[in-house]
């Protein structure tokens, strides 16, 4: 655990947010602190993600014992990212589903080595697991009779290979972190303009209920900040395109206003890496320099990013 040693999150609370539907809630939902969550039946349990370290995801893995005996024969990642997939290789009774996107870039990265960007984190024990079923568009799972939507967000969004869990008969949705709640949304790895478009896409669902990627339970009113901090970023980054002026300068001399209370700020230097790219001819989810974008959020941050994982 990396930061001040004098700070402690309060612990993961299980929420039901439907009957026999769970989210797993980790406070404070910065950097590396996901959500993950649970739908529960008579024979089997699906797991909608796991977590960043070897003692989050054993937390989690103790909340489902603690709330069924039924085994958890199913884990869906909602996309590539270690906070919610480092955890992949303790589920060990079950198969793990994600986009085609997530497994390649699960397999693309390696759990630890970060250092420089976060202090030191206790990952634990852990060896990455990708998604051995994959699908494109669509995979349709039931917990006894009770379906559950997998379906990808249609575009690069917060990465390539976003996928929401639905459950229509409930209306709640677990949206990965295509939904943050509380903290700076982050697209570094997808895209500004996909991202938007994928916000549109979960407003069609008309969801009650959404358990976002990160931050507490919410409706769909989160949605909403969302895309008004997305809209902010294009703004700044079609300004400092016009004006000439690099990503972090453009960042520094930002006034975040309304957004300023969200947790983990120095993310709009990722993001107006990503929105400059896209207004200079990148594609969504294209290329672009990953590690350049981190060491500038560094910069603008003085140091290390807060991680208490």
């Amino acid at each position: 655990m990396s930061g001040d040693a004098a700070e402690i999150l309060d612990p993961a609370t299980t929420v039901e947010v439907a009957d026999g539907v769970f989210a797993f809630v980790q406070p404070d939902g910065s950097w590396w602190i996901n959500n993950a969550g649970f739908v529960a039946g008579t024979d089997d349990v699906v797991a909608v993600d796991a977590s960043s370290t070897q003692r989050r995801t054993r937390a989690l893995l103790d909340a489902i014992a603690a709330t069924t005996s039924a085994p958890v024969r199913t884990l869906v990642n909602t996309h590539h990212h270690g906070d919610h997939t480092n955890g992949n290789c303790l589920f060990t009774d079950a198969v793990v589903l994600g986009h085609r996107n997530c497994r390649a870039g699960v397999l693309a990265q390696s759990i630890g080595g970060l250092e420089p960007i976060f202090g030191e984190v206790d990952w634990g024990e852990l060896t990455i697991r990708a998604p051995q079923a994959v699908f494109d568009d669509r995979l349709d799972l039931y917990v006894g009779e009770r379906p559950i939507e997998l379906r990808y967000a249609g575009t690069p969004a917060h990465t390539t290979g976003d996928v929401v869990a639905w459950l229509p008969e409930e209306r709640v949705l677990f949206a990965g972190d295509l939904v943050f709640n509380g903290g700076t949304p982050f697209v570094l790895m997808g895209s500004v303009d996909g991202a938007l478009d994928a916000l549109d896409v979960l407003r069609r669902l008309d969801a009650a209920t959404i358990v976002p990627g990160h931050g507490p339970v919410c409706g769909p009113e989160a949605i909403d900040t969302v895309e008004s901090y997305l809209r902010f970023v294009q703004q700044l980054a079609a300004d400092a395109v016009a004006a000439g002026v690099s990503v972090l300068e453009a960042a520094r001399q930002t006034d975040l206003g309304d957004f300023a209370g969200l947790h983990d700020a120095e993310r709009i230097v990722g993001n107006l890496h990503r929105a400059m790219a896209e207004l200079t001819g990148t594609p969504r989810g294209g290329q672009i320099d990953i590690i350049a974008a981190f060491q500038d959020m560094l910069t603008y941050n003085g140091g290390p990013l807060r991680c208490l994982a």
